[in-house]
């Protein structure tokens, strides 16, 4: 017997027609009023450009609000959207994966004041399989969004009629998407969950700040002699510094994979540079002066400032070394893996909701001796009351536990 297809709604373009781009004041002056007459929370995403340009910034935004419809604002176009903010601060937002868009909107000048709805976190504590906002428009709502433009180039001026029709819809029906879902988290007992989940994402969503960024580049793990990472190392520098200065995306100059592969051939000129199959876009080679150069100032890198194979960090060593190293915390650590797992099933939370693994390799590796450490670490962590409420009699348990 075959398997029943579902069937779907497929929407392509706004029910109520595509609206004008927002791009000089006065326009944005009606989209301010006509928002301020609306009712109800406001639903918001955003366009980047990422894989294009340098910058995360926002390249489109689109809002919704029940009695205000759909309005689609090219934030390029003005200095600051300071005005829209502030007719925002008194409604609640609702987004779809807010911590993606959260920082690229206040780089826009957009912030929440109230209360903060996430339709993906909301459906990763529901337990459901899949949290794309497509599939969740399919399964709570029966409607089919078309999704062939996420991958665009947003920076793209003037914009397709086919990609605004795009993120015009991914604001369509997000209120009525939020809607089915506060009844699901309430009918599940999650709502006040959900709530701490949404602050949290909130008031802690900003741009991260990474110690020696340059150790991110894909492939690394191949690179492991000391003079080779530090040629990663100012590679990864210069191309930073291109890629900055003509908000370019850092691969569309020069690809990880180029960037190891040098480093590892010992190439130097650039006519070598230049062989190596893994340099085979225009820009790599039309950088490629600058490429050696870079290579040159890793080679002339005295021993002692040539960059240490790990990074050194000031939590916990990985698990894997655990049983070595400290057998009693290994057996504690395993003993709580199995808790946790046992706990997000009965609840339908992924485990790592629960609390993040980090925290919990901290504290059963610093073994907090009082209540009260314990509280700082997890205060340390913004780690929730929700959370604590389930975990924290566990990991109180394991660290009374003599293995």
């Amino acid at each position: 017997m075959s398997e029943e297809v579902p069937e779907y709604t497929l929407v392509t373009a706004p029910a109520e027609g595509l609206p004008d781009l927002v791009v000089t004041d006065a326009a944005l002056s009606e989209t301010i009023a006509a928002l301020k007459v609306g009712h109800g929370p406001v639903a918001l995403d955003a366009e980047r450009a990422s894989g294009f340009r340098y910058s995360q910034r926002a390249y489109l935004i689109q809002l919704r609000r029940e009695g205000s419809g759909t309005h689609l604002i090219d934030p390029t176009a003005f200095d600051d959207l300071k005005e829209l903010n502030d007719a925002m601060a008194d409604v609640d937002w609702l987004l779809h994966a807010a911590s993606q868009d959260l920082v690229c909107l206040a780089m826009a000048g957009l912030v929440p004041q109230r209360e903060l709805f996430d339709t993906e976190l909301a459906g990763r504590l529901l337990g459901l399989p899949r949290v794309a906002l497509g599939t969740l428009t399919e399964s709570i709502l029966g409607i089919s969004l078309a999704k062939e433009h996420s991958a665009a180039d947003w920076s793209t001026r003037p914009l397709p009629e086919a990609w605004l029709n795009y993120a015009a819809l991914d604001v369509e029906f997000l209120i009525p998407l939020w809607n089915a879902m506060e009844q699901m988290l309430v009918a599940a007992e999650k709502r006040d969950i959900a709530a701490q989940e949404f602050a949290h994402v909130r008031d802690h969503t900003a741009a991260i700040e990474r110690q020696d960024p340059w150790r991110r580049t894909s492939g690394l793990h191949k690179v492991h002699k000391p003079r080779d990472l530090a040629i990663v190392r100012e590679l990864w520098n210069e191309r930073d510094k291109i890629a900055r200065s003509m908000d370019v995306a850092t691969g569309r100059l020069l690809p990880d994979a180029a960037v190891v592969a040098i480093a590892l051939s010992g190439a130097v000129s650039k006519d070598d540079i230049a062989a190596l199959p893994e340099v085979k876009n225009r820009s790599a080679r039309r950088y490629s002066h600058l490429w050696t150069p870079a290579i040159e100032r890793a080679h002339a890198l005295p021993a002692d400032q040539l960059p240490e194979a790990r990074l050194k960090t000031s939590g916990p060593p990985q698990p894997k070394s655990w049983a070595q190293r400290n057998p009693i915390a290994f057996a504690r650590l395993e003993a709580i893996k199995a808790s946790l797992s046992e706990i997000a099933e009965a609840q339908a939370i992924p485990v790592e909701h629960l609390m993040t693994p980090d925290v919990v390799r901290r504290v059963l590796w610093d073994e907090p001796a009082t209540e009260f450490e314990l509280t700082q670490l997890l205060d340390e962590f913004n780690v929730r009351q929700w959370q604590r409420e389930l975990v924290v009699p566990l990991l109180q348990e394991q660290l009374a536990t003599d293995y």
